[in-house]
């Protein structure tokens, strides 16, 4: 089941649980978070970032949109980190049901603006929007990178900036960083700035950077708001890691014969984040949704 960010995130917040938002490389990336998905029983967002949009090519999204439609656990096609409108727009044509506009770098009102802009052509198509306020750090260890110094959102600033914008979720800064954290340092999330960020907006709130953060913090942050978690590194770390060791000790050259074993340790984190995230068995929740789809369908096959 295909469905929108704004329709998955009201349930998962009605149900105070959390969904992973998992970034898809090729086609084996797609394969290890739709499987567990369905093994599951767990909502999942298929995130793509523009740079592996880019490599992926546009024709990949027929194949990502062919093997979700017709499961029973709901998805979101997701671009994540958008920088720029031919961005959204490209993966909107690609049939993504929800885009993600990054204007934090950008100053306050040139943030909103653009915001606002993206949310007017994406909802005129029935397409969710998710916007950021503040900025995520860097580890130097993912693509996606950040920045040195964490801005973290200001409370009060974010009331204003979903009010004038209208996005549907909203990206907050509570002290993440993208990547895998080195081995000296301690990520501390400000659970403060988030319980009041929570108080001040009644939206889905959005954590970047969910990698190689203590699960005790993650999983509180799901009760003070937090309802998609972006998780990229620790997928990928655990696939390439094994991938290493096979082709470290054999002389294989056969897609089929390595990459097995690489899905299911991926599998592993996946499965992992979303018991953290409270997720596993409640795609059953949105079977009133399924439901009242295909009654649409029906009726729109009569004319």
């Amino acid at each position: 089941m295909l469905i929108t960010m704004k329709e998955l995130l009201t349930v998962a917040n009605e149900n105070q649980f959390a969904v992973g938002a998992f970034n898809v490389a090729d086609s084996t990336f797609l394969r290890a978070v739709v499987e567990e998905a369905e093994q599951s029983n767990s909502p999942a967002i298929i995130a793509i970032h523009p740079s592996e949009h880019e490599f992926l090519t546009d024709e990949f999204f027929s194949y990502v949109k062919h093997r979700v439609y017709e499961s029973k656990v709901p998805f979101v096609l997701h671009l994540d980190h958008g920088g720029s409108l031919k961005e959204v727009v490209r993966a909107i044509r690609c049939g993504f049901t929800s885009v993600m506009i990054d204007g934090s770098l950008l100053p306050y009102e040139d943030n909103i603006s653009i915001t606002k802009k993206i949310v007017e052509i994406a909802h005129a198509v029935g397409v969710s929007v998710e916007g950021e306020l503040g900025t995520i750090g860097n580890t130097g260890t993912s693509v996606e990178g950040g920045v040195s110094k964490v801005t973290y959102t200001d409370p009060d600033q974010a009331k204003d900036f979903v009010d004038r914008t209208g996005v549907d979720s909203l990206a907050v800064a509570i002290g993440t960083a993208h990547g895998i954290y080195p081995k000296n340092i301690k990520p501390e999330l400000q659970m403060d700035v988030l319980k009041e960020i929570h108080r001040n907006v009644d939206i889905p709130l959005v954590l970047h950077g969910g990698s190689s953060n203590p699960d005790k913090e993650i999983a509180e942050s799901v009760k003070l708001g937090i309802g998609k978690i972006n998780i990229s590194s620790d997928m990928k770390f655990a696939y390439y890691k094994k991938a290493r060791e096979i082709l470290s000790s054999t002389e294989y050259w056969d897609p089929n014969v390595i990459y097995p074993e690489c899905i299911l340790e991926a599998r592993k984190v996946i499965n992992h984040k979303m018991h953290l995230f409270n997720s596993v068995g409640k795609a059953s929740l949105y079977e009133k949704l399924e439901s009242k789809r295909n009654d649409e369908l029906k009726v729109e096959s009569l004319y």
